[in-house]
Order: C-alpha cells, then sequence, then structure tokens
C-alpha cells in the first residue's frame, strides 16, 4: 500500500497441519463411559480445529480499510472421484468378513466428507461410486481415503487409509490409480499390507474454456468430444441440436449419457497354466454390471497366450455410472475353473471415444487381458 505501514492487511495459516495435544472433558459427567463417543468428539474437534488453521483455510486482519476479498478462499476447481473397488483387504472380524465402507475427501470437515455405501462380508468390494469435491488450492491439497469395517452399532474400525496429492493429476486427464492402504498417513512405520483402492480423479480447473472435457459436469463445453459424438448419434442430431441440450450452469442437471459400448477382445498374454499339461483352454465372459447382460468369447485350446480377435456391442443406458466386468475361465470337460478378472468403468472411453490397453488380471498370479473399447454415445438430461 501507498500509505503508512504499506501493507494493507495480514492473512495467515499453518501450512500443515500438527500435532494438537487436548483433553476432553464434560460437566456433570464421565465422557468416556459411553463406548466409541470420546473418540468421535474428539475426532470432530480435531478436524474442526484443523480445518480452520491449515491452509489453504487462512485468516485475514485488515490493516488499513479495504476491500480484500481476493484474499479470500475461493473454488479453485472441481475434482471428480469415482471410488471403483478395493481388493485383499484386511479382515477385522473373527467370525466372517469384514463390511467395509469408505470415507473420502479433500477437507476433513463433516458437510464435505463423503460415505461410501457399505459391502458386507466382503474384502473385495465393488462400490463404483461417484463423489464431487471443490478444490481451493491444487498445488498443496490432497484427496484422502479411509476404509473402515462397519461394526453396526459399535464405532466403525479403520482398516486403512491413503492420499493422493492434486498437484501429481494433470488437469482435464482422466488418472486411473491403485491405491496401497497404510494404518497412518503421517506415522509410516507399518508395512503390513492392508489392501488396495482403485479410484479414478479427473480434476478440472475453473476458468479453462474449450480445452478440458468433464462428462460429470453440467457446464456447458464447446464442441468438446462429447458433441462430437453427438453428430453421429443414432437419431442423427445435427450440432445445433446438442448444443440446445447441454445444459447451463444454471439449473442443474442429472447427466445421464447412453450409447453402445463395442468391446474387442483381442488377446491374453502369459495365463497361468490350468492343467497337468502346463496349459488352459481360456475364455472370456463380458458383463455390464448395472444392465446384467452378457457374451463371451469361443475358447481357445491348450493356450496361454490365446488370441480371440471377437467384437461384441452392449447397449448402455448409463455409460458414467455402469462398469464392465471381464472374466477369463478356463474350459473343462467336467466344468469351468475361474482365473481372474478385470473391472472397467466407461469414463476413459467415453472422454476419448475409444481406446486399446493391456489389463492385469485380478486374482490371478499372472496374465492380461488386450482389450479394445469404443464408445458411441447420445448424451441425455433429466432435471432433478
Amino acid at each position: 500500500m501507498d500509505q503508512f505501514p504499506c501493507f494493507g492487511a495480514v492473512s495467515f495459516s499453518m501450512r500443515e497441519k500438527k500435532k494438537l495435544d487436548f483433553t476432553l472433558k464434560v460437566i456433570g459427567g464421565e465422557v468416556s463411559s459411553i463406548p466409541g463417543l470420546s473418540d468421535a468428539i474428539e475426532e470432530t474437534i480435531h478436524n474442526a480445529l484443523e480445518d480452520s488453521l491449515t491452509w489453504p483455510v487462512r485468516i485475514i486482519i485488515p490493516i488499513i480499510p479495504g476491500d480484500y476479498s481476493d484474499l479470500e478462499l475461493k473454488p479453485a476447481g472441481i475434482l471428480e472421484v469415482k471410488l471403483v473397488q478395493a481388493r485383499g483387504l484386511t479382515n477385522k472380524d473373527i467370525v466372517g468378513k469384514s463390511d467395509p465402507f469408505a470415507k473420502v475427501y479433500v477437507r476433513p470437515i463433516k458437510d464435505r466428507i463423503k460415505k461410501s455405501k457399505t459391502i458386507n462380508n466382503d474384502l473385495n468390494p465393488i462400490w463404483n461410486e461417484h463423489f464431487e469435491f471443490i478444490v481451493e488450492d491444487a498445488s498443496t491439497q490432497n484427496l484422502v481415503i479411509k476404509v473402515y469395517d462397519d461394526e453396526g452399532l459399535g464405532a466403525a474400525e479403520l482398516i486403512g487409509c491413503t492420499r493422493v496429492y492434486l498437484n501429481d493429476l494433470e488437469p482435464g486427464k482422466l488418472k486411473n490409480m491403485w491405491l496401497k492402504l497404510v494404518k497412518d498417513l503421517d506415522v509410516q512405520r507399518d508395512t503390513k499390507y492392508r489392501g488396495e483402492v482403485h479410484v479414478e480423479l479427473l480434476y478440472c480447473p475453473n476458468g479453462v474454456e474449450n480445452e478440458l472435457m468433464n462428462p460429470f459436469s453440467n457446464q456447458k463445453y464447446s464442441m468438446t468430444s462429447l458433441e462430437k459424438a453427438l453428430n453421429s448419434g443414432e437419431n442423427g442430431m445435427l450440432a445445433a441440436d446438442a448444443d440446445r441440450l447441454i445444459p447451463t450452469p444454471k439449473k442443474k442437471k442429472d447427466i445421464i449419457i447412453r450409447g453402445v459400448l463395442s468391446i474387442t477382445v483381442v488377446s491374453a498374454e502369459n495365463l497361468p497354466s490350468m492343467d497337468i499339461m502346463g496349459k488352459a483352454e481360456p475364455y472370456v465372459v463380458l458383463q455390464m454390471k448395472k444392465s446384467e447382460s452378457k457374451n463371451k468369447t469361443r475358447v481357445v485350446n491348450e493356450s496361454l497366450n490365446p488370441a480371440w480377435n471377437q467384437t461384441f456391442d452392449f447397449v448402455v443406458e448409463d455409460g458414467l455410472h455402469d462398469m464392465l466386468m471381464v472374466e477369463v475361465w478356463d474350459h473343462d470337460t467336467f466344468g469351468k475353473d475361474y482365473i481372474g478378472r478385470c473391472i472397467i468403468t466407461l469414463t476413459k472411453v467415453i472422454m476419448e471415444g475409444e481406446y486399446e490397453d493391456n489389463f492385469p488380471l485380478e486374482g490371478s498370479k499372472s496374465g492380461t487381458l488386450n482389450l479394445a473399447l469404443k464408445w458411441t454415445a447420445q448424451p441425455l438430461y433429466r432435471d432433478i
């Protein structure tokens, strides 16, 4: 400022969270007598203090009267998170298996923490849930995922946690990740395997127009690949019709993307041997999770590196929230033996139109599956 003391305001915050040491006492009673209540209250207080003092939250003290709104906390972008699944979770139950659910957040405050559904009795849960988070500073914030075992009326038990630094994400580019769970995000001395979580992340900063495509957003885009797909839609829509259907930010919409998914099962490599001769008779089963429609390839005899080159089409009613389940089986005279699977969300093929990739087989000691995916879509929107 051009007047003494030459600055108009002071803005400050903690660079990172600190260890908070406090004692919780309740007047007129003993809080520790209620199971789980003391820990829940302490966690709430800890998170509230942390969020009110740690960057990007900042405290602004005016020194000279003026407008300092440019110093205030502002949204910088949107982080789209698809919580796909987990595998190999540590079992916390003596009888049966854990009932896992996840809490996901960028800032640990109550109205911004998202909770997944609980999958009962499963150490390899499939959630397939989508969450959206406001980002204030992508250079310093991170996404935290905590997986718990639901204990019903009792306090949930932490299975493990993980995080992703947002500055590792390329704006507008979908990132598919498997994240290992740890006991504690800050003190990582425990090397015990607690399982992994599968997520898809897409960060879209504010103020970037006509460059980034966010299929989950209700923003209006000009001639993105999504609109171009409309031109070849099953109704032969023109660009003008597409522009009319794209919703504006003034009215929130629930985006439903309907289309045809074409999957070419190209080949597999390094499959595990399934018989005494060191071979297998593999075939592939494809299924859409929501519609449960199925197709399967032919059987390739005595091969650990089979080639199919077969294409299958699926009509998908809600591409953003459906997923493709691909399983590899070994054909046997007296039945069939499971080899492994891969689970594929449709976000990437919707954004890119088509792509080909090698997918590692989950649940198998070896093997990859080569698939080519193509999407022909017609977005539909409904008010909510």
